[in-house]
């Protein structure tokens, strides 16, 4: 794994350790689908993807901040996710192109049946 450059602006020199796109495997990134609060944070993460990045205090999940950040570091060794450090936020991206790239149409279709599962049973976001 290789490590992610600081955010430009206000950099800082935490970084935190990334798949590069020939490291990500596909059973990696479905078992980080498999789950509801990181399915929660992928969908919001995939509405919000013109955006320089959403932090993780940005998300409410109904769950301890441990498990939350357990969550997030599924996603981001899973290379679902980039985190990069500004200022003292961690802000989160979708790695829609690596992913787009290795996994043709995965990514859609994936958030397409979360969609329809949501809408099924009533569920938000």
């Amino acid at each position: 794994m290789t490590t992610a450059a600081a955010a430009t602006g206000s950099a800082s020199s935490r970084t935190l350790a990334h798949p590069e796109p020939e490291e990500i495997r596909l059973e990696a990134v479905l078992h980080a689908f498999a789950d509801p609060m990181r399915m929660r944070v992928v969908r919001e993460l995939s509405r919000e993807e013109g955006a320089a990045g959403l932090s993780c205090s940005y998300f409410e999940l109904p769950v301890t901040k441990s498990t939350c950040t357990h969550h997030f570091r599924v996603l981001r060794e899973s290379g679902v996710i980039r985190q990069i450090y500004r200022g003292t936020a961690k802000l989160n991206v979708l790695r829609r192109d690596d992913l787009d790239a290795l996994f043709p149409e995965l990514l859609d279709s994936v958030l397409a049946a979360a969609a329809r599962q949501a809408d099924r049973l009533g569920e938000e976001g």
